[in-house]
């Protein structure tokens, strides 16, 4: 089954046990002991965001840095990206 289809069928199933609070409550739990499990791909660890601010100290102190001295060029250099 493709993601719409399964979309449509858990839409469709849900409709059923749409007036059953305790039901409702059993799948919202599943669903989100589910959706827990999806990692999230922009998270990093507390030490991964360190060692990017040290990159990035290293790379501010070796000159290879961009440095903008009015908006309009850093939003020009920011659309060029």
């Amino acid at each position: 089954m493709t993601a719409l289809q399964l979309n449509a069928e858990i839409y469709r199933t849900m409709a059923v046990i749409a007036d059953d609070e305790t039901l409702l409550s059993s799948a919202l739990k599943s669903l989100k002991r589910l959706a827990a499990k999806k990692k999230d791909e922009t998270l990093m660890t507390k030490q991964e965001f360190f060692d990017n601010v040290e990159e990035a100290e290293r790379q501010i102190a070796c000159g290879e840095s961009v440095t903008f001295t009015n908006l309009d060029d850093m939003n020009q250099w920011l659309n060029s990206l």
